[in-house]
């Protein structure tokens, strides 16, 4: 008698197991519910600007689903562009990243912190351009930097910039 509730259990467990969808989608690695810039508007600015080299500013960047629910789990992507030198901006030391399921029309936004630069310093970038990306998404938007040169952990390719944490927006 006993033999049957465990094969019964078994064969329930191995069903429930093979009907499980783990978010990702199929081969590629993309997770299907992460929030993807394109359905998802990205805007920055307006930013309380480093006004003078040792300075530090904040750069917001605030995101509006504009399509299906989707979730936000990780640090978002963000590269600093100069001419032909591109450097990947650090995500704020000791930051944990929520998990934030927004639904259509919900906001997020996260921000950019930066330590200005001298102008020609070589030490400094003299970003032009920086590209946002999101956890789980290849895709990305590129804006225009206003912001002045960032300066560099020793050499341009290391900004003195972090990223910080996905917040709420909104009520």
């Amino acid at each position: 008698m006993r033999a049957i509730p465990l094969t019964v259990t078994a064969l329930a467990a191995a069903l429930a197991l093979t009907a499980c969808d783990d978010g990702n989608a199929g081969a590629s690695g993309k997770n299907s519910t992460a929030c993807e810039v394109g359905k998802v508007s990205v805007q920055v600015g307006s930013a309380s600007v480093a006004p003078a080299a040792g300075d530090t500013g904040e750069v917001p960047v605030s995101l509006t689903n504009q399509s299906a629910p989707c979730t936000l789990d990780g640090f978002p992507g963000v590269t600093l562009k100069a001419g032909g030198t591109s450097a990947t901006v650090a995500t704020l030391s000791g930051a944990k990243p929520e998990k934030l399921k927004l639904a259509k029309g919900d906001s997020a936004t996260f921000s950019i912190s930066y330590v200005r630069g001298k102008d020609g310093d070589k030490a400094s970038l003299g970003a032009t351009s920086v590209t946002v990306s999101l956890p789980g998404s290849d895709a990305t938007e590129s804006f225009p930097w206003k912001y002045g040169p960032v300066a560099g952990k020793g050499s341009a390719d290391k900004p003195d910039a972090t990223v910080g944490t996905f917040q709420q927006a909104g009520d």
